[in-house]
């Protein structure tokens, strides 16, 4: 059938119906993170004598690790066979956070698609369930990695053996990538991916951090980082991403927050329900 024929414009009124669920569906869910908190409770973990102990204690960690074992390690790992640095320089390049973003802002470009008014209203609770999860994963991984890709310049810390220096306390401000060791980009990525997943799921946790132990010895492995960067990179990452968690559980998004400070997951939506939507969304 020619352009001009009856299928064009049914396939143009389609394309335009659907351009305007995802602009809907869009606004609504970026709707969502206007919400005031609804929790005025402070999760246990943030109270201002935890912070201060907290605190004090990566400082500490952090300087004695410059001091003492920053440099020792690295002359260490020089001498590594060539296959285990061969190895971590596969590994490493998982620690990527693009690696987990990509397809989250896949799924949520999907969801805004498929989501319609002619679904039921069950598979739309469900898909705004699911969407609220993608979202805190997004939030939860590309935060700290952004933050702390600006202060790391601002800090200025020269990786190791740059100029043959293998000085931990080398540090020049500014955005050449050679000056912006502390903290590891990979470290922190890995650490809130590990943080954000283990969230919504805790069985995950043993596997997720010994993803991010991995991601964070390859830095130093690979001699990109010091020791210390990757010790700040997981603190900040992990503390970056459980931030996002408790803006999520104020609000009543994804997270219950507790009178007592605890902050929990909420049930998703059951693997059997999830296929019922899938169904819809797929027949004809």
């Amino acid at each position: 059938m020619s352009v001009t024929g009856g299928l064009k414009p049914v396939a143009a009124d389609g394309v335009a119906a659907r351009l305007h669920w995802m602009r809907a569906n869009a606004v609504q869910f970026l709707a969502l993170f206007r919400r005031p908190p609804r929790n005025t409770v402070t999760p246990a973990w943030r109270t201002p004598a935890r912070v201060a102990v907290y605190t004090l204690a990566a400082i500490a960690l952090i300087a004695e690790t410059m001091v003492f074992a920053d440099a020792p390690i690295i002359r260490m790992v020089l001498r590594l066979p060539e296959g285990v640095v061969v190895a971590f320089n596969w590994i490493t390049d998982f620690g990527k956070s693009v690696r987990f973003l990509v397809p989250i802002a896949v799924m949520l470009a999907v969801i805004a698609t498929l989501a319609s008014p002619a679904l039921t209203s069950m598979s739309q609770r469900v898909l705004a369930a699911i969407a609220v999860r993608l979202g805190f994963l997004f939030a939860a991984i590309a935060l700290p990695g952004l933050v702390f890709t600006i202060v790391k310049r601002l800090i200025g810390r020269a990786r190791p053996l740059v100029g043959g220096s293998l000085d931990p306390f080398l540090h020049h401000p500014g955005w050449s990538v050679e000056y912006a060791s502390l903290p590891s980009g990979h470290a922190t990525d890995a650490a809130a991916v590990a943080t954000a997943i283990g969230a919504l799921w805790p069985r995950t946790r043993p596997l997720l951090w010994t993803y991010a132990a991995l991601i964070a010895l390859s830095r130093v492995v690979l001699t990109a980082h010091y020791p210390s960067d990757v010790i700040a990179g997981v603190i900040v990452g992990a503390a970056g991403a459980l931030l996002v968690r408790d803006w999520f559980a104020a609000r009543g998004l994804a997270f219950t927050l507790a009178p007592d400070g605890a902050v929990r997951p909420m049930p998703g939506p059951s693997f059997a329900r999830i296929k019922r939507v899938a169904r819809q969304l797929i027949a004809p």
